[in-house]
């Protein structure tokens, strides 16, 4: 019977006439009263676990999530569902709460969402035992894992709810996760024996690319101006003053971009968080604190100017892109720099050994994912322990790296490096020693005589960008580390393996462009970007003007009710009606996205739409 009772919510509610994979069988459980921990990629469907289940079964479903500045617009999007949400966080006024705590007990809220710190409030823990509850789903549950890039202490906590609340199931979801962190969560959450559904975290739609760092935010505008010009999309710099550089940049060169980062004013960043989910065609450049909960699904690119600390933030920021399931990019500039400064930010970091080796760890991992000259896909998966094949849509599958025996060039630079420490005792950080190599009397090296040294001009035969790169890899590798607060380069115990005892050190050539990417950024310089939008989703030419159309009424539509375009209807629905030309309520009702509420609500417009299109 719950079978039957999801897939009709589904139909009727949500607009859709099936399940993605693993959906069902998770729904079908939590309706059946059973816990859950639900580990599935972003844009996979996780929502719809809870939501479903909590429409179902009877009560209120109670969403624990972090993600205060966003519970506004998840409960805008319910609503326009005809699902009956409210919040409750400190953000509202005293008469908001009482009204959503009067509905809550009344029985007349679907799904209720909190703050987890709230659960510590002894007045909200007595608000709930006074009402049904249908469910508890404890959202974005990785913050729960100090193994995890989010920890909130106040996710601690939650392990109490079984106690209070034996019988009320409880669903624990997470986009990312290694094997270490899903068993935090599992132990922290005393969710040991809840059934555990790991969904295949492959993103087949996002294309990944990590090219060598030159000028950054000049490559970033040439991606942005040639391959997703009018697009929207997240820039992720380390710093605060990067994030302001960087979105300076852009906005000077044509694109609208908008800062977001810890330091802004708090209405800043709600107004600029606001303005990159309402409008289209925004960028937002930010730091890490931006993206989690961020459910806009026509986020076409997501670009690093920065290396990642760890493979599971890159793959959490890099899932922001593509939602919606249409192609998307998830570009990293990435440079020698970017690992001198994360191994100097490890050294200095406070905590123990133990916590400074799991950091270590966690950038070793990422590393090898930016040298790999193997599948970047199929490296992701093996992070989280799936395997894959290579996948034909990233930068390594376009267009495989060449790798090269670096083990002469290796030697030459740790030579260098030895002879310093031993001969002079020195220590120079990557710039003085590619210098020596080259072979170049700059001032500083007449000054300390290393024009006398026997290794002086001794790799003329590589040019200074190519010994940066066996610099950055050697890093990569373990041969060399960075010592002290000016990221001088010492040896490690692994490099004697090189310089005596013969161990070879393969070394990665840079790859040329994508053939595929180059190809994509000629077409959209040809087009212009609207008919670029069209091939990138595959959409007939005849349907651009009425997709366009649609495109205009949405925006028009979603800023007369104050809500994100995507709350009205996503853009793949809009391309299945352009595609389609529906000429009835009822052709329109067997659209994906479009469910009874939305056609009662929107059908007649959408209709008119089409048919002033037919007019021409």
């Amino acid at each position: 019977m719950s079978s039957t009772e999801a897939l009709e919510v589904l139909s009727k509610v949500f607009g859709y006439e099936s399940f993605r994979e693993g959906q069902q069988e998770i729904i079908d459980h939590v309706v059946g009263g059973g816990d859950a921990l639900v580990l599935m990629p972003t844009g996979g469907g996780k929502s719809l676990c809870y939501q479903i289940p909590a429409l179902v079964r009877p009560g209120t479903g109670v969403v624990i999530s972090p993600l205060i500045a966003l519970m506004q617009d998840q409960v805008d999007a319910l609503r326009a569902l005809g699902v009956r949400a409210g919040f409750l966080n400190s953000t509202q006024d005293p008469d908001e709460r009482r009204m959503v705590e009067a509905e809550f007990v009344a029985g007349e809220i679907d799904l209720l969402y909190l703050a987890p710190e709230r659960l510590r409030v002894e007045s909200t823990l007595r608000l709930l035992d006074r009402g049904t509850i249908a469910l508890f789903a404890i959202d974005e549950a990785h913050c729960v894992s100090q193994w995890g890039h989010d920890f909130r202490p106040d996710y601690l906590a939650l392990s109490a709810l079984s106690e209070r609340w034996p019988d009320v199931p409880r669903i624990a979801l997470t986009a990312t996760a290694t094997k270490a962190t899903h068993a935090e969560i599992a132990s922290r959450l005393r969710l040991e024996q809840a059934r555990h559904f790991v969904a295949s975290f492959d993103r087949p739609n996002i294309q990944y690319r990590i090219v060598p760092k030159r000028e950054p935010k000049k490559q970033l505008l040439d991606l942005l101006r040639t391959e997703h010009a009018g697009d929207a999309g997240i820039v992720y710099c380390l710093s605060r003053r990067s994030v302001e550089d960087t979105a300076d940049f852009l906005v000077k060169n044509g694109i609208e971009a908008l800062p977001y980062h810890a330091g802004l004013p708090a209405a800043t960043r709600a107004e600029h968080q606001s303005r990159f989910l309402r409008e289209e065609g925004v960028a937002i450049v930010a730091t890490i604190a931006f993206g989690m909960g961020i459910d806009k699904p026509d986020v076409r690119y997501v670009a690093h100017l920065d290396l990642p600390k760890s493979v599971e933030g890159y793959y959490q920021e890099t899932g922001r892109a593509g939602r919606d399931g249409l192609p998307s990019t998830a570009w990293l500039a990435y440079g020698l720099q970017d690992v001198v400064q994360q191994r100097k930010l490890i050294d200095g970091s406070e905590g123990d050994d133990a916590h400074r080796r799991r950091v270590s760890a966690h950038l070793d991992a990422m590393l090898a994912l930016c040298e790999s000259v193997d599948c970047r896909r199929a490296q992701l998966l093996a992070y989280f322990g799936q395997s894959g094949s290579p996948c034909g849509n990233c930068d390594t599958c376009l267009t495989p790296p060449e790798s090269w025996d670096g083990t002469v060039a290796a030697q030459k630079l740790l030579s260098t490096v030895v002879r310093l420490r031993r001969e002079r005792r020195q220590k120079f950080g990557a710039g003085q020693i590619v210098d020596i190599l080259l072979g170049r009397k700059t001032a500083k090296v007449i000054q300390h005589d290393h024009d006398t040294l026997s290794v002086f001009g001794v790799g003329a035969d590589l040019t200074e960008h190519e010994w940066r790169g066996v610099v950055r890899q050697l890093l990569a590798k373990g041969l060399l580390a960075v010592e002290g607060d000016y990221g001088t380069l010492v040896l490690t115990e692994d490099a004697d393996e090189v310089l005596y005892r013969g161990r070879k050190v393969p070394l990665r050539t840079e790859p040329k462009r994508p053939a595929k990417a180059a190809k994509a950024a000629k077409a959209a310089k040809a087009k212009g970007a609207g008919d670029r939008h069209a091939e990138a989703a595959d959409l007939p030419a005849e349907a651009a003007s009425l997709f366009d159309r649609l495109r205009a009424w949405r925006g028009a539509t979603a800023k007369e009710q104050g809500v994100p375009a995507y709350v009205i209807f996503h853009d793949a629905t809009l391309r299945q009606i352009a595609t389609e030309r529906p000429g009835s309520l009822a052709a329109l009702g067997s659209v994906s996205g479009v469910g009874e509420n939305k056609l009662a609500k929107y059908g007649e417009q959408i209709l008119q739409t089409v048919a002033e299109d037919d007019a021409g």
